[in-house]
């Protein structure tokens, strides 16, 4: 690791959960340059949902650059971009019968939240926002605002405005309607909260700490803002594209978000790319209002293409999600139960699942030896407690079942005390 110390920024943060140089990936694998295998739980923090170097992916993409397409394209009208609105409007729209217009706002997460704020604004005239208790967003200013851990804010050294913070579902104990107060709040012009453009929302909060809101709390949200005239903005980043089991995260809430912003897994492969997804009565932009150089990643369209046209021509991709999912949570459930005394819980839905272990101290331990043990996950939430399990959508049944032994086993190491003090100190002195 020492040219990385050397010459990179101290921003890095991944590499020193998991200090080692890395190779080669294939599917749910990660290998190092010593050769050691790794269990990967992580898969980019859920952009890797079809797995490292999808072969079938790998192919069109190969077969595209060996056919001199376009790589760069500003927002040109290109044959690749051509295609891949074809077929997202025919295998993922119209099914569903979704209709909205499609914005490539630039390469990243943060691009497509700071877009929706941006057209937010602008239909309205109002600037406020509404976000939630431990909602993450992006780290762009804009989308910073709307993100809830205060160190996260702190980093951008002025004040980050335009957003007022409401409970996110559950934030209140079980029995506490959060829309409740958000409606009061809205209705009252004594509150002090002023009236928003929009109102941001993660089915799922991931980094959060796989806080998954109730169907019931979603739709009363998407009903506060038909009453006050607000915006309803769906970021489906983390948590769409299958990871629940059907491809957008709020399908099966029934409710019809104004606008919708996708990244992470949407191109199959890696690559950076995002969508806004705009009801067309929503579509106010002026040509060039929000630009970017990188607005065509013609290889990004290929691939997510690719991933369209293998596995969301049919319901079987979301069926298996849906059953590896409830097995990943059945799985967790019984590590909380075998460990009963430390309080554990589990929350998520579909592929993404969380074990709470109550404490940022002991969820970071056991990241740690279970790196040592060929097993990659993160933590998540306000303290780090949330232990978040992230694998390939199309991980095989058996290694599935590795890799929660590997987890199984690590927790009865760490909480049975067998951790090495080496071990739990890993990181402490980089």
């Amino acid at each position: 690791m020492k040219i990385f110390n050397k010459l990179e920024s101290n921003v890095r943060s991944y590499c020193r959960l998991f200090p080692t140089v890395f190779k080669t990936a294939q599917g749910a694998f990660l290998e190092d340059k010593e050769g050691r295998q790794y269990v990967d739980f992580l898969c980019g923090v859920g952009t890797l949902n079809y797995g490292h170097n999808n072969p079938q992916i790998k192919e069109r993409l190969l077969r595209y650059l060996d056919s001199d397409g376009i790589v760069h394209g500003l927002d040109l009208a290109t044959v690749a971009k051509e295609e891949f609105l074809e077929t997202f409007a025919a295998t993922i729209l119209q099914p569903r019968q979704l209709n909205y217009k499609v914005q490539f706002p630039g390469p990243t997460g943060t691009n497509a939240v700071e877009a929706s704020l941006k057209l937010a604004r602008q239909i309205t005239g109002r600037e406020n926002v509404i976000a939630f208790s431990n909602g993450y967003h992006g780290v762009t200013l804009g989308s910073l605002a709307t993100t809830a851990k205060a160190s996260q804010r702190a980093a951008a050294g002025i004040p980050t405005t335009g957003v007022t913070f409401i409970p996110y579902d559950g934030y209140l104990g079980e029995d506490i309607d959060t829309t409740e107060y958000l409606d009061k709040v809205l209705s009252d012009v004594g509150s002090g909260v002023t009236l928003p453009a929009a109102v941001i929302v993660e089915t799922i909060q991931g980094a959060g700490g796989v806080n998954v809101a109730s169907y019931e709390w979603l739709r009363s949200l998407e009903k506060v803002c038909r009453q006050h005239d607000v915006l309803f903005i769906a970021d489906d980043i983390q948590v769409g594209c299958g990871r629940t089991g059907s491809f957008f995260s709020f399908e099966e809430v029934g409710i019809s978000p104004d606008i919708v912003t996708l990244s992470k897994s949407l191109s199959g492969f890696g690559l950076p790319f995002s969508l806004v997804l705009i009801k067309p009565e929503f579509d106010r932009w002026k040509p060039g209002q929000h630009s970017g150089t990188f607005r065509g990643p013609n290889l990004a369209f290929v691939t997510a293409k690719a991933a369209l046209d293998i596995y969301w021509q049919d319901d079987n991709l979301s069926m298996a999600v849906k059953q590896k999912g409830s097995r990943m949570q059945l799985r967790l459930e019984k590590i909380a139960k075998n460990n009963w005394e430390s309080g554990f819980s589990v929350r998520g839905r579909g592929m993404i699942q969380g074990l709470d272990c109550k404490d940022g101290n002991i969820a970071d331990k056991i990241i740690r030896t279970a790196f040592a043990n060929g097993l990659i996950m993160e933590t998540a939430g306000a303290q780090g407690q949330v232990i978040r399990c992230l694998p390939p959508l199309t991980v095989s049944e058996e290694i599935l079942e590795k890799g929660l032994d590997l987890l199984e086993n690590t927790v009865n190491e760490v909480i049975q005390g067998k951790v090495s003090k080496e071990l739990v100190d890993i990181g402490a002195s980089k």
